[in-house]
């Protein structure tokens, strides 16, 4: 997530909505606080920070002035705690959104080595596409991105090793490959 925000960006996309403040109603002090912000974070991003630096210190202060918690509070929440494995569950049923199973993994393996892989080899591109198809899916990214990523690449590798070879030794190969 970027770091540099403007004040009418942040207005935009960390300002707490009817049904946040629905959400945050029962929590109080850093909970208040880190549950707000990982709340807008999973809203902007489509995923859960891993860590308390991932979340810009302009949202922190932001969000904290909304909640009327001290910003210096966050570093008090735990990402790793029950309350915020509770929190992550509250926000992906709030957001219609649940976590990936071993099945959704192996989707995403198989549609990113077919349908991306072989027009993006940036694995940065991949991490991205990957996430906003899971975005599509209304899915919880899984926690192993990168190794979907390196199976995807390690499967489409193994096909383009074998397909257009192939497909020009028969003199095709249609659009999209190269022809010498």
């Amino acid at each position: 997530m970027r770091q540099e925000w403007s004040p009418e960006e942040l207005l935009a996309s960390w300002t707490l909505v009817d049904g946040d403040w629905d959400l945050v109603a029962n929590k109080s002090g850093s909970t208040r606080l880190g549950f707000s912000l990982m709340l807008k974070f999973f809203e902007s991003e489509g995923r859960f920070p891993d860590l308390l630096e991932e979340v810009p210190q302009a949202a922190v202060e932001y969000v904290a002035g909304l909640v009327e918690v001290p910003a210096a509070d966050f570093t008090k929440y735990d990402l790793t705690s029950r309350s915020a494995k509770n929190h992550r569950k509250q926000i992906r049923e709030a957001l219609k959104f649940r976590p990936a199973t071993r099945a959704d993994e192996e989707e995403l393996i198989a549609w990113l080595a077919d349908e991306v892989c072989p027009v993006e080899l940036v694995e940065d591109r991949l991490r991205e596409a990957l996430l906003v198809e899971c975005r599509e899916r209304t899915i919880e990214p899984p926690g192993r991105i990168d190794r979907i990523v390196t199976a995807a690449q390690t499967r489409a590798g193994r096909r383009s090793a074998h397909g257009p070879s192939s497909a020009l030794a028969a003199g095709g190969g249609g659009p999209g490959f190269w022809r010498w």
